[in-house]
């Protein structure tokens, strides 16, 4: 049932268009390719395990990670209103 000036499944269709969104999102930052043997942020070796494991790899996990953290802190506005918080 619908509230307001939204129609029939309007809460739904915003969840799933977040989820598209952070899908596509996600999808953008797959790596490809060769994977470099040093990192390219501070050019420690990256292990073996991890080339195998992560095609086209260039950063090594400590850089990975500072980057993941400066990207979630980092923010935005959610525009749609949804609770896209909950789906990370």
């Amino acid at each position: 049932m619908a509230g307001g000036w939204s129609k029939d499944g309007a809460v739904q269709d915003q969840i799933d268009a977040s989820v598209e969104d952070e899908v596509k999102r996600a999808r953008s930052q797959l790596t490809v390719g060769e994977s470099a043997l040093h990192c390219d942020e501070c050019d420690n070796l990256i292990p073996e395990a991890r080339r195998k494991a992560i095609p086209g790899v260039r950063l090594c996990i400590e850089c990975q990670s500072a980057l993941e953290r400066q990207e979630t802190h980092s923010g935005g506005i959610n525009r749609r209103g949804s609770k896209d918080s909950q789906l990370r």
